[in-house]
């Protein structure tokens, strides 16, 4: 063979491997074939409060949108007085966030629409659009009788460089990254986590008092895989912040599950042991400074240093070449992303009563998705360095991904049907899976770097 043939044919090979297989289709039989022959154990690690502008701001991969990429994006510091200017996307965060952005239901709206009680018939029939320039306002509004305007700027509208988050550029270059990937609900944490396990939050909207006394009556993923025969096990930081996530079902401890909960230091000793259930969920610690999870003041660096770990268990594990690793977030925290969320179908008929800052009560209809969050695929068997657009639903319609798109493939995997309408009408991923395998992903991902300070 001639050289330069052999040369593109190397190249012609290298570019074929950074796609997903063009024969997978989303719920597809080939695709989920596939995944049940390859994949015998998932993962999954659900970070805290960053939108992927933040956190993958900086990251320069072709394909995702974001500011270093398309910006910058800019909010004006009030949103009724144009005079006191604007903010915009720019370099560099802080470690340490200090002034935690607002990311309940009404900051949220205030966010994304401007106001704390926008018309939700108006948004069911798109008539308003969420523009996505509230976020400095908001952050204003909380802090600014205390906080130098330009510090609580930067909180919200900066993004982290390639070299501030060194393990997840690490994780974006080798695996993929989804570029539409929304929380289900745009508010706390714990609801959005109830909704990533059982597709619904059961009409929560808080992180309230049932959630630690285990008052939810609904399926979870927990209790699926229970009654049909497959191992989990819920491992949580013993320093708290974060669920357990299998604790907030009332199942868990009328059926006996509880002792499916384990403390973090378990994962490691079964990942080396070749003992991880089919299913492993991690909990990390929350919400201040020594906590893992990235939350507000949670270092970042903290937050990197934990998903290191956790990788580089899996990686060295006997069990990697059968695993999926999904790491994730549960809500983008009141940080600036630009991409609006968009409409989805309500998963039952409850609703979410709050009073807002403007006086007036607001009713939430659990009908449209939260801000925009970073959600990669690491496994020997995801494209390198590949980034996903949208999704396609069952009927083949294109919409964004979202929490409940791992509950939709992952009834592909276990043989489960979707649990309500949100989780039906989700994009599922399992087309993702190649059908070959690779041997080219990082044996180790590179240590965090503290940031300097200013």
């Amino acid at each position: 063979m001639h050289p330069s043939a052999l040369v593109g044919l190397l190249a012609f090979a290298a570019a074929a491997s950074a796609v997903p297989a063009k024969n997978h289709h989303a719920h597809s039989d080939p695709a989920i074939k596939n995944l049940k022959s390859n994949i015998k154990n998932v993962v999954i690690l659900v970070m805290e409060n960053r939108s992927l502008d933040n956190l993958l701001g900086g990251q320069t991969i072709k394909g995702l949108e974001n500011p270093i990429n398309n910006g910058p994006f800019c909010n004006p510091f009030n949103l009724t007085d144009p005079s006191q200017g604007l903010a915009c996307s720019a370099a560099k965060d802080f470690d340490s966030v200090l002034n935690d952005p607002d990311h309940a239901i009404y900051g949220n709206n205030f966010e994304f629409f401007g106001e704390f009680t926008p018309d939700n018939d108006a948004i069911a029939s798109g008539k308003l659009v969420p523009t996505q320039k509230g976020f400095v306002n908001e952050q204003m509004r909380l802090y600014s009788s205390k906080v130098n305007k330009t510090d609580l700027a930067t909180q919200v509208m900066h993004y982290y460089t390639e070299e501030q988050v060194p393990v997840l550029t690490s994780l974006v270059q080798n695996y993929l990254t989804f570029n539409h990937w929304h929380s289900d609900i745009p508010g706390n944490t714990d609801p959005n986590r109830a909704a990533l396990v059982s597709g619904t939050s059961y009409g929560h909207g808080l992180n309230d008092a049932a959630f630690s006394n285990h008052g939810f009556p609904q399926r979870s993923i927990f209790q699926q895989l229970t009654e049909t025969g497959h191992s989990w096990i819920n491992y949580v930081d013993p320093k708290g912040g974060t669920g357990p996530d299998a604790g907030f079902f009332n199942w868990t401890y009328t059926s006996g599950n509880e002792d499916k909960i384990q403390p973090l230091a378990n994962f490691y000793t079964d990942a080396a042991a070749g003992e991880l259930p089919e299913l492993t969920y991690l909990n990390p610690s929350c919400c201040g400074v020594g906590t893992t999870s990235m939350h507000p003041t949670g270092l970042i660096s903290d937050g990197e240093t934990l998903i290191k770990g956790v990788y580089d268990a899996l990686r060295a594990g006997p069990q990697w070449d059968d695993t999926l690793f999904i790491l994730t977030f549960d809500e983008s925290g009141g940080f600036h992303d630009h991409v609006p969320p968009p409409l989805a179908p309500r998963p039952d008929d409850l609703t979410f009563t709050l009073a807002t800052p403007n006086g007036q009560n607001y009713t939430f209809p659990f009908n449209r998705l939260g801000g925009r969050i970073p959600t990669l695929l690491i496994s020997p068997w995801v494209s390198k360095g590949y980034v996903e657009q949208k999704g396609t639903n069952e009927h083949g319609k294109t919409v964004s991904y979202s929490a409940t798109s791992i509950l939709r493939t992952l009834g592909y995997l276990w043989d489960f049907e979707p649990f309500n309408p949100r989780v039906k009408a989700a994009a599922s991923f399992e087309h993702l899976i190649r059908p070959s395998h690779r041997k080219n992903t990082p044996s180790a991902l590179p240590d965090a770097v503290a940031f300097k300070k200013a």
